[in-house]
């Protein structure tokens, strides 16, 4: 039996200038067959895959170990042993923009100096002839790690008559703790903005002279932040009201030993977080709806229970029943136990009327998005007016193809370039916008999405092109960007908080997690200091401008869109 690798070199030598045959019917039939071969090879791959998770799990039902994950090397540097598993689109994207990013750098950034010292030259060391020409600075950056340990001595009064004492108040930055501002400042800052596990915390402080407990450590990460939850409402609320689109993803999280999803709101001006035990579209449009989430059974909500497919009988059983007041969601499960007695049976009928009736909400409500970028995900859809999708993750769906013969090898290595040298000249575009332009490329989507003659691309490139007016929405609206990154960079600050502390355990951990992600990723984008924004919160002081005006603030000086 031959070997994988020697069929693909027969299969490279059959393809090797198969164009220039002069029989086109043998073109066409070697042609087909190859692409059988690629077809058969992409199955085997599949099921030697699915094999391999099989033996796995019963060495595991063994009490033994799985075959390991060993990443094998290839070109991109990641990845197994195929040579096109690295997914990331990095190079390709950035290699055309080579010589455009000239690092225009101003310097070191200003630096604010403590304390000046004056040095003198040691003058009798000096010739006769020297002039005196000025100083030369030196600048020194160093820290000083000291306590600042306070011993209140606060006045107490007694009086026989009303047989009561008074005291004197300790300052509000300092009640209802043994600790003071500046040390729950530091260990929320560090932990939610350095990454450092609270063992890690508790050894650092002690280090520095403070006497604190890990319970204590835990406490301050969790109790009496409620300023900082509102803070996170209004962040939400400003940056929902500032941007000109919204961008969404999500990542696992993990809540008391169970699977949870941490979803990610986002754009130019805040990164917002929100823990759910699951992703699907309701979930979605309850933290859209800030858990304010209502059901509308109207004509609206009717006709999207048609669109997703609800049987046309519960269909004539459900009209009766709209009208135009609003349900609360114990009144529409009430309704639906009436509809559906076994909610097993009829899960998928639930999940419909459901998400039917919220959507009709939601699109009437003033937290209707209008412009939305995300991947393709299902759950993401009629969440917005105008709903584009990202470049990027439409480019990875290639990258993972890989080709087992040289000829559509080659295929797929053109069509990337051209996929990528599309995406550049949409970059331009939104540079500078034209009319004539938009209406050249989007007859350039159509030459570049049609079929090659490799299969398994051809499949691909049916999917993209039945998307092109969510990918080509950025023509009719130049300022909506070409990517998801911006809530992909805030799915992977949460990956990090995964990796160093695997979980939450309460429901008050998870929410304080969320809030100070979003402080946190916020003030970033804002060039806020975290530690001074938080002290100022924590001493109750509110001399820094919240974080919410400041959104504001800097999405008056963006351009509304047209």
């Amino acid at each position: 039996m031959m070997k994988r690798q020697e069929i693909k070199h027969v299969l490279d030598e059959l393809t090797k200038d198969i164009d220039s045959l002069a029989d086109k019917k043998a073109v066409t039939i070697i042609k087909v067959l190859v692409n059988l071969v690629e077809m058969l090879a992409e199955e085997n791959a599949l099921l030697r895959e699915e094999n391999q998770v099989l033996r796995d799990e019963i060495n595991r039902l063994k009490g033994e170990q799985g075959k390991p994950n060993i990443r094998g090397q290839s070109k991109g540097g990641s990845g197994d042993n195929t040579g096109n598993s690295n997914h990331s689109s990095e190079g390709e994207r950035n290699k055309r923009d080579k010589g455009n990013n000239k690092n225009t750098g101003k310097g070191k950034k200003n630096v604010r100096i403590d304390r000046r010292i004056m040095i003198a030259l040691d003058k009798t060391k000096l010739p006769d002839d020297a002039q005196f020409k000025g100083f030369e600075t030196r600048i020194i950056q160093d820290l000083k790690i000291i306590t600042d340990n306070v011993e209140f001595k606060l006045e107490a009064y007694y009086s026989p008559s009303l047989k009561k004492t008074f005291i004197a108040p300790l300052p509000d930055e300092y009640k209802g703790s043994e600790f003071g501002p500046g040390v729950k400042a530091l260990v929320i800052t560090l932990y939610r903005d350095a990454g450092m596990t609270e063992i890690a915390i508790e050894r650092f402080l002690k280090t520095c002279g403070i006497q604190i407990s890990h319970g204590k450590i835990a406490s301050m990460l969790t109790e009496g932040n409620d300023i900082f939850h509102q803070e996170k409402e209004d962040i939400v609320d400003a940056g929902s009201k500032a941007g000109l689109y919204q961008q969404m993803d999500d990542t696992g999280s993990r809540v008391k030993g169970k699977n949870h999803y941490t979803h990610v709101l986002c754009n130019d001006f805040f990164t917002a977080y929100f823990t759910r035990r699951k992703k699907d579209r309701l979930t979605l449009l309850e933290l859209l709806c800030r858990d304010q989430l209502k059901f509308m059974f109207n004509q609206e909500a009717y006709e999207l229970m048609a669109e997703f497919g609800l049987a046309t009988k519960w269909l004539d059983k459900i009209k009766p029943l709209l009208h135009t007041q609003p349900l609360t969601r114990e009144a529409i499960d009430s309704l639906l136990e009436t509809l559906f007695p076994n909610p097993k049976k009829h899960s998928t009928n639930r999940r419909i009327i459901l998400e039917s009736a919220a959507l009709a909400y939601y699109q009437r409500s003033e937290y209707f998005i209008h412009y939305l970028m995300t991947d393709d995900a299902p759950q993401f859809n009629k969440l917005a007016i105008h709903h584009a999708l990202c470049w990027i993750h439409e480019g990875r769906h290639y990258k993972k193809l890989n080709p087992f013969s040289g000829m559509n090898q080659k295929i797929l290595d053109e069509f990337l370039e051209q996929f990528w040298d599309f995406y550049h000249a949409l970059l331009i575009y939104k540079a500078d916008p034209s009319q004539s332009m938009a209406q050249q490329l989007s007859m350039q989507f159509d030459i570049l999405f049609a079929t090659t003659g490799y299969d398994v691309l051809d499949q691909r490139i049916a999917k993209t092109r039945a998307k092109k007016q969510a990918l080509l929405l950025v023509l009719d609206h130049p300022f909506l960007p070409l990517h998801n990154n911006a809530s992909e960079l805030g799915t992977r600050f949460q990956a990090r908080i995964r990796d160093i502390n695997l979980q939450t355990v309460s429901q008050n951990g998870t929410k304080s997690k969320d809030t100070f992600a979003t402080i946190v990723q916020t003030a970033r984008k804002l060039k806020v200091n975290v530690y001074q924004y938080i002290y100022d919160r924590v001493t109750k002081k509110f001399e820094m401008p919240s974080l919410a005006e400041l959104i504001l603030l800097k999405a008056q000086q963006v351009p509304c869109a047209t």
